[in-house]
């Protein structure tokens, strides 16, 4: 008696989507795998990623300190991680023929610096393994069968599968489909995006950066967030580490409030005020006769420290003998607390991602299954999971793209 094969249906031509039918493929090497994508070119973000680098992960392979690098997610992850974690991908890759290299923040890319590298690697994984890739061909719902999953194709043709995953990272589709299924999806919002700030002329100073500053997110009614990191000055306002780390804790409040919030700059971190005041005192008694604009009182460039004296009234050739208590205390307080008016959010190009997606309560994470629909499994971004920039995003894509194919299985009774 002939035995028909294990027919699984990968909704999504991502990274989690691709990863997952390669498990799926190596793992059970007699399952039938069809892998969808709704556009004509897959891996379209692993392409774009790291400035076409693609930061594939991060050096973190602890997974209890890996999991404090997602604003949601991190506590379902942390089972995950001990079975597929950081180290396993670079281990994946290498296995595979690519090497990967960590950069001093950690952040970890193929030794060719190039994304086309990863995307080749997967191209070559998946066809290797015997998936079979389908490209142009969207997804417009899915059913459950009496035993197995009916796949409805926007052409109005059906696929049927007996196990369906779902990769289809922060498409609306994806979302309706899982849905449809009885899932909860939690309304998806931006996360990771830069700040826009009114001030020109805090805009002039377009691509200054300072290696690290402490941020505060003030909120009405709702707790404060804080980041410490590199920041970058944009011609639309801020960017840099600590403000899309800022964006990612803060996506859901931000949101509610319209991006509009307060934001406080200590540009001297760790100093305390006093600490800020005592060094200004003695730049003041040391060189009384120079002018403040000229002669900084604080290690940061030229061109900040001349806009935050600007900002407290103190004029260009003002020396430092003139400069009052009043005065003092007033730019003490702009270099510790300085405070900025976020008025909405930019677009962080290389890594857009979003917070929100399938509730993780009915996902069972030592499988990636359906806890509400039997033989629907969920990898990527399609869940509520997002992390913080430096390779964390495609970490919980690898993850939950892994278990979900190792537990594709065989069928029933096989």
């Amino acid at each position: 008696m002939t035995v028909e094969p294990l027919r699984v249906v990968v909704v999504g031509g991502g990274a989690a989507g691709f990863f997952s039918a390669i498990a799926t493929a190596e793992t059970h090497p007699h399952t039938q795998v069809t892998l969808l994508e709704a556009s004509s070119q897959p891996l379209a973000k692993v392409r774009i990623s790291g400035g076409g680098r693609c930061n594939v992960t991060h050096a973190c392979f602890d997974p209890s300190r890996l999991v404090q690098n997602y604003p949601r997610g991190g506590k379902a992850l942390l089972g995950a991680f001990t079975r597929f974690q950081a180290q396993d991908t670079v281990s994946w890759f290498a296995t595979h023929g690519v090497p990967l290299k960590t950069e001093a923040d950690g952040r970890m890319f193929p030794i060719t610096d190039t994304s086309e590298t990863i995307v080749r690697c997967l191209m070559d994984a998946a066809k290797a393994s015997g998936v079979e890739l389908r490209t142009g061909i969207p997804v417009s719902s899915a059913k459950i069968l009496r035993n197995n999953f009916e796949v409805v194709l926007k052409s109005g043709h059906t696929l049927e599968c007996d196990r369906l995953i779902l990769a289809t990272g922060s498409n609306p589709v994806g979302y309706k489909i899982a849905q449809d299924l009885g899932h909860t999806i939690n309304p998806p919002v931006p996360s990771l995006f830069t700040f826009n700030i009114r001030d020109e002329n805090l805009r002039k100073l377009a691509g200054v950066s300072v290696e690290s500053v402490g941020l505060r997110l003030t909120l009405p009614g709702k707790s404060q967030l804080e980041q410490t990191g590199p920041l970058l000055i944009t011609h639309w306002g801020l960017s840099g580490p600590s403000v899309l780390k800022l964006s990612a804790w803060g996506a859901r409040v931000l949101h509610e409030c319209h991006y509009q919030a307060t934001l406080l700059i200590n540009w001297l971190p760790p100093l305390t005020q006093e600490q800020v005041r005592q060094k200004l005192l003695a730049v003041k008694n040391e060189s009384a006769k120079r002018a403040i604009a000229l002669h900084r009182g604080a290690d940061l460039p030229h061109r900040l420290w001349q806009y935050i004296i600007s900002a407290v009234g103190i004029a260009t050739e003002d020396r430092w003998a003139e400069l009052s208590n009043k005065t003092l205390n007033q730019l003490v307080q702009e270099l510790t607390q300085g405070q900025y008016l976020i008025n909405g959010k930019g677009v962080f190009k290389e890594e857009f991602v979003t917070c929100g997606g399938v509730n993780l309560k009915e996902v069972n994470f030592k499988t990636m299954e359906s806890r509400i629909v039997p033989g629907l499994h969920f990898a990527g971004e399609i869940l509520d999971i997002d992390g913080v920039t430096g390779g964390f995003n495609f970490q919980s894509a690898w993850t939950t793209a892994y278990l979900a194919g190792v537990a594709m299985g065989k069928k029933e009774g096989v």
